[in-house]
């Protein structure tokens, strides 16, 4: 089974421009509870770096790109984000890692649940021992 699970996101949109909705039980598979962004990352800077104990989820590169790397303790795979119409979902416990962010790149990331600094795993080897 992929760790990489991409979800199509359906532009609507005239010679006006384009517009992309994002709804829970629609196109998010779960509530959510939490939307952010990351954006300024300086070049030549990573981020993620951890997991979720419980936490689900959706990303969204509106502009530029980011390298991710995800990880479910027995595999790698990689995927570049660079299209505001593709979220990636990431499930709990999977390890993440972001690369290679363009200097106009913005990440907007759906959760669902609030901000809960118990719920990460930040140690790659802890991760490895919940997953046995």
């Amino acid at each position: 089974m992929s760790l990489i699970k991409l979800i199509k996101l359906n532009p609507l949109g005239d010679d006006r421009g384009s517009l992309i909705s994002l709804e829970e039980g629609i196109n998010i598979p779960f509530e959510i509870k939490r939307v952010y962004y990351i954006f300024d990352t300086k070049s030549g800077v990573s981020r993620g770096y951890h997991a979720h104990k419980n936490l689900e989820q959706v990303v969204v590169c509106v502009k530029g790109s980011c390298r991710f790397i995800l990880d479910d303790g027995d595999s790698k795979e990689e995927v570049t984000l660079n299209r505001p119409d593709v979220g990636l979902y990431i499930d709990n416990m999977t390890w993440r890692e972001m690369h290679e962010f363009s200097e106009d790149c913005v990440l907007v990331v759906l959760a669902s649940n609030i901000y809960d600094e118990s719920d990460y795993i930040r140690d790659y080897q802890e991760f490895k021992g919940n997953k046995l």
